[in-house]
């Protein structure tokens, strides 16, 4: 589906690479002007030149979203730059393991203060500029962590429920002013992130094959997957879309015990 999106424009925390990246090229071939903001300087000027080499308007803007000093910046000097904010997608995350033994407070707080207060402050400076549009879109980007948990991930879990709320709270703040709040949960994705997480392990192929089991269609995401819903509910088209939290996932949370149960289970014995 293509989506109209000439004089708009949107801001994309962690917009450098990943689903952020795959977000912000889809926002520009569909006519955005778009914004990234990122912490990592080489590769987030890198991306929103290869944007703009393709004839798009795309800019990219140092931003560290657990500062509020940083956020506060980035947005000021993306609306002095492009004139306006119309669609936030913030992107932004990172990823930590442990229980509530052995994660560290300090470990807790950074994850916290960029997954979750992250978001809130690329609201807390986006939304007025968006306001004074008259309407406007904003996504998060949560997690089937949103809604169901993975053992040792206690800190990453908490931040993804807590997205959750934060785009239901938001989407009735702003029902009446004209701002869509949504959240998209995907699946794993095949992300640097998730390329990092596997290879933690001492076989990360074998970690890639269990993940490509967890989910029904049998693969993992694509980024380009999640970057389609994400400018689906920015769009025209998500008109009467707010507070709701879209799975891109696979199916993985459809099977009952997990797709382990569903090929070895009672379910499976009976076929």
């Amino acid at each position: 589906m293509n989506h109209d999106f000439h004089d708009r424009v949107a801001v994309v925390t962690g917009g450098a690479m990943g689903i952020g990246e795959a977000t912000a090229r889809k926002f520009a071939a569909n006519g955005a002007t778009v914004a990234i903001f990122d912490i990592n300087d080489k590769i987030g000027n890198t991306t929103a030149s290869d944007i703009a080499a393709s004839g798009a308007k795309c800019a990219y803007f140092h931003c560290d979203v657990s500062s509020s000093s940083s956020v506060e910046k980035a947005v000021a000097d993306a609306v002095g730059k492009f004139g306006a904010i119309d669609m936030l997608v913030s992107c932004a995350g990172i990823q930590d393991y442990g229980d509530a033994i052995s994660t560290t407070e300090e470990a807790w707080d950074h994850l916290m203060d960029v997954n979750l207060k992250g978001c809130y402050l690329a609201a807390k400076y986006a939304v007025p500029h968006i306001l004074k549009r008259g309407q406007g879109a904003i996504v998060i980007v949560g997690s089937v962590q949103s809604m169901t948990a993975i053992a040792n991930s206690v800190a990453y879990v908490t931040a993804k429920h807590g997205l959750l709320g934060l785009t239901r709270a938001m989407a009735l703040d702003y029902a009446s002013k004209g701002i869509r709040v949504n959240c998209v949960c995907p699946g794993a994705i095949d992300t640097p992130m998730l390329r990092w997480a596997a290879n933690l392990d001492k076989n990360p192929e074998k970690v890639i094959e269990t993940c490509n089991r967890m989910h029904a269609m049998g693969r993992i995401g694509k980024p380009e997957e999640v970057a389609d819903a994400i400018v689906y509910l920015a769009s025209s088209a998500a008109s009467f879309i707010t507070g709701a939290a879209l799975l891109v996932d696979g199916g993985m949370l459809v099977p009952a015990g997990g797709m382990g149960f569903q090929e070895g289970g009672t379910g499976a014995a009976t076929r």
